[in-house]
């Protein structure tokens, strides 16, 4: 029974749309129509509004550590099951006909929750691969496969298996980014294109 609340708590926290609400009340219209497509964070600092996009940084983190924190402290070493649940709720989300963001925040969200050490390691691991590629899609998938090697480096068994969902998850959202670093046509961060 704990299992399925932890559950049902991360997918219903991780399926709030934040980009889209903020958008949307900022006057900058649905987020869905630029760029990506995307509710996350990456797509909507393309509507010019960096602030916005920092908010959707830190509420999409949160409803990714949320529940996670709530389960663990609640409902009994299901904390993994939770933040699965809450990356699976922003990827697929009900009010939005099952389609939402690329996951990447609230994953970092999550692995700050269950293991903020790693959590460090793998925020260098973002920044270096985005510096190198200036490519915000090769850093979040690269961070995600990355994690539960860190985890297990770093002494963290308990969050290896959510953290390889998390990256399934992940990277099966990211697959349009995959298909045009294959064409070599992906956006570098800062670029109009």
């Amino acid at each position: 029974m704990n299992e399925l609340c932890a559950a049902l708590l991360g997918f219903a926290l991780g399926s709030i749309p934040f980009g889209l609400i903020l958008t949307k009340m900022a006057g900058l219209g649905d987020v869905r129509e630029i760029g990506s497509g995307s509710i996350g964070a990456t797509n909507v600092l393309r509507t010019g509004n960096k602030g916005l996009a920092a908010a959707t940084v830190l509420l999409d983190a949160a409803k990714g550590a949320v529940p996670v924190l709530i389960a663990e402290h609640f409902l009994s070493g299901t904390g993994g099951i939770a933040a699965v649940a809450a990356v699976a709720g922003h990827c697929f989300t009900p009010w939005l006909k099952f389609k939402g963001g690329k996951g990447f925040a609230t994953a970092a969200g999550v692995l700050l929750a269950m293991a903020w050490p790693v959590m460090l390691v793998c925020a260098a691991i973002w920044a270096a691969t985005l510096a190198v590629s200036r490519i915000s899609s090769v850093s979040s998938m690269t961070t995600v496969v990355a994690a539960p090697i860190a985890a297990w480096a770093m002494g963290y068994p308990e969050v290896i298996v959510p953290l390889i969902a998390v990256a399934i998850i992940v990277l099966i959202q990211h697959r349009a980014n995959i298909g045009r670093l294959m064409r070599g046509e992906e956006p570098k961060v800062g670029s109009k294109s």
